[in-house]
This record gives C-alpha cells, sequence and structure tokens, in this order.
C-alpha cells in the first residue's frame, strides 16, 4: 500500500499544535513565536511534508514560485552569481515559496522571459539584476501590478522593492586608494555602459579623479561582462603600448583575474609596476595574488533582502517597498588576512 502523503493535519498530530498554528509557522507569520516555528519546521523535514502546490493555486490564485532572471552571458558562473542563487533559494527555506531560475542568453530581448512569466503566471513574483536605469523590464511589470525585486536601482527606484551595493562609492575608494599608492594612470574594466551599477562606478571614480585634474580610461571592446579570454586578450593588448596604465579597477572576480594573467604576461610586475583594485563577492583574490586591493560585496545580504522583499511585494502590496543601499567599505590591509 502507498503510504499516505504528510498533511499539515499530520504535523498537527505530532507536534500538539492545531492546523492553523501549523501553516501559520510554516509560513512563517510574524505572530507565531520561534520555538514553535522551529518545532513546526523540524517535524515538517523529518516526516517529508512537502505543500500541494496545485490545492494552494486553486485556494489562493498563486503557484508559490518566486522567479530568479538572470543572464548567462558569462562563460562559467561567477562567485556573485552562484552566491546569489544559493542565497535566494536558502532564504526562501520554510517560507513556502520555492525558486525557479529563469535564464537568458545574449542577443534574447530581455524583456522575453519576463513578459512570458507574467503572461502565464508561472510565478508570483520576479528578482532580476542587470538594472539599466530606464529598464524595460522593470517598466513593464509595474505598469502590470507584478511583484518583482531588483538587484540595482531604476531611476524610478523609490518607487519598487531593490537592493543594490553603492558603486559610486566604490568607485571613489578605488580611484582614492590607487591615487594614495601614487598611480595617476587608471583604467576601468567596466561592465556594461548602459547599467546602472557600471555609471555609478564610472561617476564616483572620476568625481575622485576632477579633484586632480586626472581622466579614467575606460578599456575598449570590451566589458567586464566579457569571457575571461576576451578581456584578457584586451588587456594584453592595451598593456603592450607606451602609455600602460598603472592602475587596473576591476568590478568582479574574473576581470581581476583576467588583469593579473594579461600583465604578467607583458612582464609589469603586480604591486610595483601596476595596482589590480577588485570587487569582489567571495574572499578570493588575495589567496590567487596578495596584492590584489579588494572590497567585498556581500551577495549573501543582497540574496536574503531580495528573497524577502520579493515575499512583502506578492503578500503586502500596500506596504511600503523593501530598499537598502550596501555600504562599500574601505579594503582591509593585506596582513590582516594572513595573520601577520
Amino acid at each position: 500500500m502507498t503510504p499516505k502523503r504528510p498533511t499539515l493535519k499530520t504535523i498537527s498530530e505530532m507536534s500538539g499544535f492545531a492546523v492553523p498554528t501549523v501553516s501559520r509557522a510554516l509560513k512563517d507569520a510574524p505572530d507565531i513565536g520561534a520555538e514553535t516555528k522551529a518545532t513546526v519546521r523540524r517535524i515538517a523535514e523529518e516526516i517529508g511534508y512537502v505543500p500541494n502546490r496545485a490545492g494552494v493555486r486553486l485556494r489562493t490564485g498563486r503557484t508559490m514560485v518566486i522567479s530568479l532572471v538572470l543572464s548567462t552571458d558569462h562563460d562559467v558562473l561567477d562567485d556573485h552569481t552562484n552566491r546569489l542563487i544559493s542565497t535566494v533559494a536558502k532564504s526562501l527555506r520554510g517560507t513556502g515559496y520555492h525558486m525557479i531560475v529563469t535564464p537568458y542568453v545574449t542577443g534574447e530581448d530581455r524583456l522575453d522571459p519576463i513578459r512570458y512569466i507574467v503572461e502565464t503566471r508561472s510565478a508570483d513574483a520576479i528578482i532580476t539584476s542587470q538594472i539599466e536605469p530606464e529598464d524595460r523590464r522593470i517598466a513593464y511589470m509595474m505598469e502590470r501590478d507584478f511583484p518583482f525585486a531588483t538587484y540595482g536601482r531604476t531611476r524610478w527606484c523609490r518607487e519598487h522593492p531593490y537592493f543594490d551595493f553603492d558603486n559610486g562609492a566604490f568607485g571613489e575608494i578605488a580611484a582614492r586608494t590607487l591615487l594614495e599608492r601614487g598611480r595617476r594612470r587608471l583604467m576601468l574594466v567596466s561592465p556594461p555602459m548602459g547599467q546602472s551599477y557600471a555609471q555609478h562606478i564610472v561617476s564616483g571614480i572620476n568625481k575622485t579623479l576632477a579633484e586632480k585634474g586626472l581622466e579614467l580610461e575606460i578599456l575598449e571592446g570590451v566589458t567586464s561582462h566579457d569571457t575571461n579570454e576576451r578581456v584578457r586578450l584586451a588587456l594584453a593588448e592595451r598593456l603592450a603600448r607606451t602609455d600602460v596604465p598603472d592602475g587596473i579597477i576591476a568590478p568582479s572576480t574574473t576581470a581581476a583575474i583576467s588583469a593579473v594573467a594579461a600583465l604578467e604576461h607583458r612582464g609589469l610586475v603586480l604591486g610595483d609596476n601596476i595596482d589590480v583594485f577588485a570587487k569582489e563577492a567571495a574572499p578570493f583574490l588575495r589567496f590567487f595574488r596578495r596584492e590584489v586591493i579588494t572590497v567585498h560585496e556581500d551577495v549573501i545580504e543582497a540574496g536574503d533582502f531580495l528573497a524577502r522583499a520579493a515575499i512583502r511585494a506578492i503578500e503586502q502590496p500596500d506596504l511600503p517597498p523593501m530598499q537598502a543601499l550596501a555600504v562599500a567599505h574601505a579594503p582591509r590591509p593585506v596582513d590582516t588576512l594572513f595573520g601577520e
């Protein structure tokens, strides 16, 4: 005989709590105590309880799905993307919501996957990134009152949920740090300039350089979203000229690794002839080359916030949208990483 599927009543009988209490505990209701929630979730996990999503949709009209819509432009998913996916998935545990990843590729209209999800109602909310100041995807969802949260800011960001890293401050910190190290010819491996965070980075760098009467060079022909090989080759070609930059700003781990590979290929010494200043999601680069100067972007904080912001947009649309701008901190001294 096939064993019966565990239900809310099963958890109720095992825990001693009423079925409504069990249901609200699994939904992380604020009026249910932490100890009760922990007990209910432990029992649910032990017996393999899974909500009947078809039944939930019939009762509530919800799919209990949140879609993370991401680009697959990179050769290999970087630490930033991996951490975002894993953190959103982890943050949704115990909420009743499940995450799916909806990818899009280079050349595809970025609105297409958004439009499909909204028109088919295959998810209750969308989380997406690589935001543009006047992003058509965000305008589309706002016009249709579809719940969403963005990793990045549009020019309408006061009206919608978002989490962002202060990339303008990152640009200022990068430029100031390199100037303090005597660097005067700074070059940026920029993200695509149509995206908000690229514009914030450039603005922050230029603001700092202008105080010294200096100008920023942006590496031509590639962006930090291109493959490692393309970025490395473009940098190697640029570093072969006589007017070599003495400071490279790389807004990602992969761009920083490409920069180090290119400068070493040209016989330059990292930390001597040239510095690399990078942003990373995981503390990796200084174990790769301790001379790389790094700023940390907490993608775990971002993923958790975005998951909660999406749920609020679904369940409490009349409340103000959740919004946060993470502070960019100055780089730690390298010696603190090695116990010296």
